[in-house]
């Protein structure tokens, strides 16, 4: 069976507004300068605590656990306010979901979070699998949330396409056996070579995804 499967920040996700907004407001608790909102967006895709470090070089050194406490849980609270699906993507999964074939998310986001994002926004029953951290024993670049995914939906690795903006991403798709998409649009660091990642195909703008999927599987 066909399938196609995604990262979910930066990929399927835009969540850097928001994350830059959650980031603000603890600057503003604390009496920091804002950061730039390019500086979160080029950390977003590796997580809360690279994104503070960023953020906040000098005070992350001598407060890491409250920051990234009081991170998670300002952002746990109101996780959807800005971002969103980037543009294009909702109209791509429809057309996925009339061609039935199955769309799915394997993630490094922790599953609290990840639940709260994808009900909020009103995809956790479109989606037929997501995979978390806390289903495997090894997050990506290993496989293993790759291949689980597949298995979930009895897909086969070659018939599928694993999209990621991370070179993380690349690795683990390769890994478990499926072409891999490179996206661009995504939160690509600046100065980053996405050709180095070696991925099957490269997708530089959201709203082509569409058109994409209809070559690949059609």
């Amino acid at each position: 069976m066909r399938s196609a499967l995604f990262d979910l920040d930066g990929t399927l996700l835009d969540t850097a507004p928001d994350f830059y907004r959650v980031i603000c407001q603890q600057a503003q608790n604390h009496g920091f300068a804002e950061p730039d909102f390019q500086l979160i967006r080029d950390n977003a895709s590796n997580g809360g605590k690279p994104m503070l470090k960023a953020a906040f070089p000098e005070q992350f050194i001598a407060n890491e656990t409250a920051l990234h406490n009081e991170f998670l849980s300002l952002y746990r609270s109101n996780p959807v306010e800005s971002g969103g699906l980037f543009p294009g993507f909702n109209e791509a999964l429809s057309w996925l979901e009339e061609q039935q074939i199955p769309w799915g998310i394997v993630t490094n986001k922790p599953r609290d979070l990840t639940d709260i994002v994808l009900e909020q926004l009103q995809l956790t029953d479109r989606c037929s699998v997501c995979i978390c951290p806390e289903d495997v024993s090894q997050s990506k670049p290993d496989p293993e949330g790759i291949i689980k995914a597949l298995k979930t939906i009895d897909a086969t690795a070659e018939h599928s396409l694993y999209f990621g903006d991370h070179i993380r991403d690349i690795v683990a798709g390769k890994a478990a056996g499926t072409p891999t998409v490179a996206c661009t649009f995504g939160y690509l660091a600046q100065g980053e070579d996405y050709r180095e990642w070696q991925a099957t195909h490269a997708l530089h703008q959201s709203e082509n995804l569409l058109s994409f999927l209809s070559e690949q599987f059609i």
